[in-house]
């Protein structure tokens, strides 16, 4: 979903295993994904992605508001991402921040967002 042109292994990382990946499936079909790595008090997505004739239909919405409602049960202080330049609007309408410079992978421009997590509401 993220690199259609490329092959699988391009998206496979070595800490894939301790990740947490989760999937919005319509019926059989996997349309979108998302994927968590906790490090400490962080916790880094990455992997988030949506079938390209699926975008645009809330999908990606849905599968970020559950990860978020997820984070509540842990005792992390913040969630980040690198975000793809012309996606930072999409996660700014979630409290997300731009921190530091953007970078280039590919082609493609991308920009470390980042979102304070409130401790207040999160479970020991």
């Amino acid at each position: 979903m993220m690199w259609p042109d490329k092959e699988i292994d391009y998206v496979k990382l070595a800490d894939d295993p301790i990740g947490t990946h989760y999937g919005l499936f319509e019926g059989e079909q996997l349309v979108s994904v998302i994927s968590l790595f906790f490090d400490g008090e962080d916790i880094q997505f990455r992997k988030f992605a949506t079938c390209s004739q699926k975008q645009r239909q809330g999908l990606g919405t849905r599968l970020l508001r559950f990860i978020l409602q997820e984070t509540e049960a842990t005792t992390a202080k913040r969630i980040w991402c690198n975000a793809r330049m012309d996606a930072s609007e999409f996660y700014h309408k979630f409290g997300f921040l731009t921190y530091g410079k953007s970078f280039q992978r590919d082609g493609v421009t991308y920009i470390k967002m980042l979102k304070e997590l409130d401790r207040e509401i999160h479970r020991p």
